[in-house]
C-alpha cells in the first residue's frame, strides 16, 4: 500500500506522472535542499528530483491554453493533500525527538536499534525522505511509548482512494458511505 511518497523511486523512474507526486516532488525538494547543505549525497539527490519537477512543469504547465479548470481543482486538491502529509511526518519526527530525548537516546542510537547502519539512512527516514517500514514504526510505538496512530499514516494514495470509490459504488450497498474527508484522513 502506497501511503508515503518514496523520491528514490521517483527518480529511479524518472518521470512524475499526476499532481499529487508533483506536489509531494515540490515538497520534498524543500526539505532536501536544507539536507544538501551538508550533505554531497542529499545534493546530488535533489539535483535529479529538481531535472524531474522541471520535466513535469514544462509537461503539463508552460501551455496556458491546456491548464483548465479541472486541472487546477486538481492541483489544488493534491496541494492540500501533500501539505497534510508534510504536516504529519513533522509532527511524527517531532514527537520522536521529543521521545528520544526523554531517554536520553539519540537519533543513532535508535537506528541501531531499528538496525540502520547508516547514519544518513536514518536521517531519511527521521526527516520523511524515506518511509519508515511498518517494524520500525510497531519497535518505536513499543521503545518511546508513542501512540501507533501518531506514527502510522492513516491517508490513502489518490490511486488508492479512487480504487475504493469505485469499489463502494460497485457493491451498491446504501449503509456504506465515504466522504472525500474519510478517503484522505481519518
Amino acid at each position: 500500500m502506497k501511503t508515503h511518497f518514496d523520491i528514490e523511486k521517483l527518480i529511479e523512474k524518472g518521470i512524475i506522472t499526476n499532481e499529487l507526486d508533483y506536489e509531494r516532488a515540490l515538497i520534498s525538494d524543500r526539505k532536501l535542499r536544507l539536507l544538501a547543505k551538508d550533505n554531497v549525497y542529499f545534493k546530488n539527490v535533489r539535483s535529479k528530483l529538481r531535472e524531474i519537477i522541471e520535466k513535469y512543469e514544462n509537461a503539463e504547465w508552460s501551455d496556458v491554453d491546456k491548464i483548465d479548470d479541472q486541472k487546477i481543482l486538481e492541483s489544488d486538491k493534491s496541494e492540500r493533500i501533500a501539505e497534510l502529509e508534510r504536516l504529519f511526518l513533522e509532527n511524527r519526527k517531532q514527537i520522536i525527538r521529543k521521545k528520544l530525548k526523554e531517554l536520553e537516546l539519540t537519533q543513532e542510537n535508535l537506528a541501531l536499534i531499528l538496525g540502520h547502519k547508516s547514519k544518513t539512512y536514518m536521517s531519511e527516514l527521521m526527516n520523511g525522505i524515506k518511509p519508515f517500514t511498518l517494524r520500525d514504526l510497531i519497535i518505536i510505538n513499543r521503545l518511546l511509548k508513542i501512540e501507533i496512530a501518531v506514527l502510522i499514516p492513516v491517508f490513502l494514495s489518490k490511486e488508492d482512494q479512487t480504487k475504493v470509490q469505485e469499489a463502494v459504488i460497485k457493491l451498491g450497498k446504501p449503509k456504506v458511505k465515504l466522504t472525500s474527508h474519510d478517503l484522505v484522513l481519518s
